[in-house]
């Protein structure tokens, strides 16, 4: 068994053998090269496949930013374990700790002070290990060395003949009465929801707005909530990655987190969603307030992920 640096003749091979040993996430060619081999920080030289002979049974895509991430920079301390994975058939021969050392090793040399398991913004694959598919990754990587942190979770729901209850109804009329207004996004709006989303919430909210204001769905997808003095207070989008059922984020100010606001934003969502044909909402990623919220708004979790991360 040797292990080679990334070289593109072995695409086709990663791609079946991700299929094969990923099967809750099955990707294309086409995913795999818009997420690992476009991204702007994919150095070759942190993409590791392993062979037997001619075939690929080992593969770990490790990433250091080499361009900077919004406000977080280029983080210089941080470095990520994409993905990993090692053919069944050659499990326990030592193949996925060699890889993973390898990554660790070269990490080092170029800085890195800690690595984070598959966490990496903005083009995760998923935000964590998952628990429940991926049982033996677990417990791996915490022979590994690698720590776990905090839970989060993937949860989705059925669209079809949502409706607002009276209950809804009634705190809506409140709030409209308290001066609040529930509006889709138009572009007066551009620079106040970039700057809103940047300073309650951070960089990779505001870039999730940018996007889709570069992408011309913004009017299409982000639903506003103004104060008495029309200030942006709370919104939320969906379709960032350009899967209309994808929604996310959303929030409110600190300022009106008293007045129920978010529980009404989510509920109009759902309608402007269903009004547009789309009848399956879905995100990759919450944590645990976050899925005691969207329990309550019948969402349903169909993933659970842990949060490793390890010094080094």
């Amino acid at each position: 068994m040797k292990i080679l640096t990334y070289n593109q003749q072995y695409e086709s091979q990663i791609v079946a053998l991700w299929n094969r040993e990923l099967p809750a996430d099955l990707i294309t060619v086409h995913k795999f090269r818009q997420q690992a081999l476009f991204d702007d920080n994919f150095d070759s030289e942190l993409c590791y496949v392993a062979l037997e002979g001619e075939n690929v049974v080992g593969f770990l895509l490790a990433t250091k930013r080499k361009f900077p991430y919004l406000e977080r920079g280029t983080e210089p301390d941080r470095g990520w374990v994409n993905v990993m994975f090692v053919d069944a058939a050659c499990q326990r021969q030592g193949i996925g700790t060699q890889l993973l050392i390898r990554a660790e090793e070269d990490l080092a040399i170029r800085g890195v002070k800690n690595i984070t398991l598959a966490a990496y913004s903005p083009n995760y694959f998923f935000p964590g290990v998952d628990v429940d598919n991926y049982g033996a990754a677990v417990k791996f990587f915490e022979k590994m060395g690698y720590q776990p942190g905090k839970i989060s979770y993937s949860m989705c729901k059925d669209l079809h003949g949502h409706h607002l209850s009276e209950e809804v109804v009634e705190k809506l009329e409140k709030t409209n009465e308290a001066g609040f207004r529930f509006e889709m996004f138009t572009y007066p709006y551009a620079v106040d929801l970039l700057n809103f989303a940047r300073d309650e919430f951070g960089g990779g909210w505001k870039r999730n707005c940018l996007l889709t204001m570069q992408n011309d769905r913004a009017e299409d997808c982000i639903l506003l909530v103004l104060d008495q003095e029309n200030q942006i207070c709370g919104f939320c989008t969906r379709m960032i990655d350009g899967n209309p059922m994808r929604f996310g984020p959303i929030g409110t100010a600190k300022r009106v987190r008293n007045h129920g606001l978010g529980g009404i934003l989510f509920e109009l969502a759902q309608i402007e969603m269903e009004k547009r044909g789309i009848h399956h909402l879905y995100f990759l990623s919450t944590d645990e307030p976050g899925r005691r919220f969207y329990e309550r708004h019948g969402v349903k979790v169909f993933r659970t992920f842990q949060d490793y991360k390890k010094d080094i």
